[in-house]
């Protein structure tokens, strides 16, 4: 089983949005059982699954202190991929949660504030020696500062190739359940998520460390 863990010590990054998002496309990739777990005490992504009438993916609820063994039971139930969404700002639960990655994925808007926080979560993951990557979520069409975030970020790690941009589809289709592509396959926004995913499934196939 792969974990994925969707972090940042900022709000409004669209880190519940992508949880869902990649995990509906995971599973329409043949990349499930998939399991869903929202560390946020907002319990945003639990609201979205609770409004859902399809049966993936499913959703699994935990808390830090199980959480070791919850993810155990997971893997043996036949569980291949769990994406954890977590709170932003309380550190220590992040750091936590990100004990038990195996990728990291950090979505950040273009602004300068957005890309001035990134540093707190880029040490949490580094100090947990776990693999991250980075997402600019949330850009504006044609805005010269989605690609100087981009040459930003690369100075301090990966970056994924795949740029989703600010699109009313997106938060649309969370408010009853669904996502993007659900709602229209052949969409923008889909097309964006179903790219994303497929990097994604790229990074947790290699091979790294022992």
């Amino acid at each position: 089983m792969k974990t994925v863990v969707i972090a940042s010590r900022k709000g409004g990054v669209g880190k519940t949005t992508m949880s869902a998002h990649l995990g509906v496309a995971a599973e329409a990739d043949d990349f499930g059982p998939v399991a869903l777990i929202d560390m946020d005490t907002q319990e945003s992504l639990a609201k979205w699954w609770n409004k859902r009438l399809a049966l993936t993916p499913v959703f699994s609820t935990a808390t830090l202190a199980n959480l070791k063994q919850h993810l155990a039971a997971l893997k043996e139930s036949g569980v291949k991929l769990t994406i954890i969404d977590t709170p932003p700002q309380a550190t220590e639960t992040i750091r936590a949660v990100i004990a038990h990655a195996d990728l990291v994925l950090i979505p950040t808007r273009p602004s300068s504030l957005d890309l001035e926080a990134v540093g707190a979560t880029i040490e949490m993951a580094e100090a947990e020696g776990k693999r991250m990557v980075f997402i600019i979520n949330g850009a504006a069409n044609r805005a010269r500062i989605t690609g100087q975030a981009a040459v930003a970020l690369s100075q301090h790690g990966t970056v994924a190739p795949v740029t989703v941009y600010q699109r009313d589809a997106l938060a649309s289709a969370m408010t009853d359940g669904r996502t993007a592509g659900e709602i229209d396959a052949k969409s923008k926004a889909s097309e964006e998520v179903a790219d994303l995913w497929a990097y994604v499934r790229t990074q947790l196939s290699k091979k790294v460390g022992k």
